[in-house]
């Protein structure tokens, strides 16, 4: 089989593959004035263990009811009965104002983490006006292994505050061996609203 366009041959068959539904939904949870969502493998349909080597959790105007919040997430290893994995991670952003006057990039070591259990901020100083909100994703690699850490990169988008384009930058480790089997994400103050999907990625 060819691909042919305009009576060109673009690829013959053997020279052309794409690789399809690589990329699998799991679940969509929805905040709605919610203090928490959390996804826990086994329960709602939610999986989170070897059947992918990747996990992805995609963040849809994630809308914060008080200026400031930020946006947060951590693991659990015991089914969710605690949310405190020991993290170690590095942050950096650029933002620019809507009026165009400042423009920063910078290393922001308020959001690192050193060997901590605390929440891990992925969207910062969060605006709660009506148009404002933030996106973005979060991919964790292999967490229900038990050989290694478990290593995640963020990248979110944010209607800043103060008026910013704030795009944030978060990358590190879960420092265990135990399989991370729940996710947590919430605001450090206050409630949000907006949507967060779960997709499962392959290896092939």
């Amino acid at each position: 089989m060819a691909i042919i366009s305009n009576a060109v041959t673009i690829a013959d068959a053997g020279a052309f593959s794409v690789s399809l539904g690589s990329k699998v939904h799991i679940k969509t949870l929805t905040a709605s004035s919610s203090a928490t969502l959390s996804f826990l493998h086994g329960t709602d349909g939610v999986i989170l263990d070897s059947t992918y080597p990747i996990y992805e959790f995609e963040f849809i105007n994630i809308h914060a009811d008080t200026d400031t919040g930020n946006f947060t997430f951590n693991g659990s290893v015991d089914s969710g009965s605690n949310y405190n994995v020991t993290k170690t991670s590095t942050t950096f952003y650029a933002a620019q104002s809507e009026g165009g006057g400042s423009v920063t990039f910078e290393y922001n070591t308020n959001n690192d983490l050193a060997q901590s259990t605390a929440y891990q901020r992925l969207i910062e100083e969060m605006g709660s006006d009506s148009d404002q909100s933030g996106s973005g994703t979060l991919t964790i690699y292999n967490p229900s292994d038990t050989t290694f850490v478990k290593h995640f990169i963020a990248r979110c988008n944010n209607a800043h505050r103060a008026n910013y384009t704030n795009d944030d930058y978060c990358a590190g480790y879960m420092n265990t061996t135990s399989a991370v089997n729940a996710i947590r994400f919430q605001m450090s103050s206050g409630t949000f609203d907006g949507k967060i999907k779960l997709y499962g990625i392959k290896d092939s």
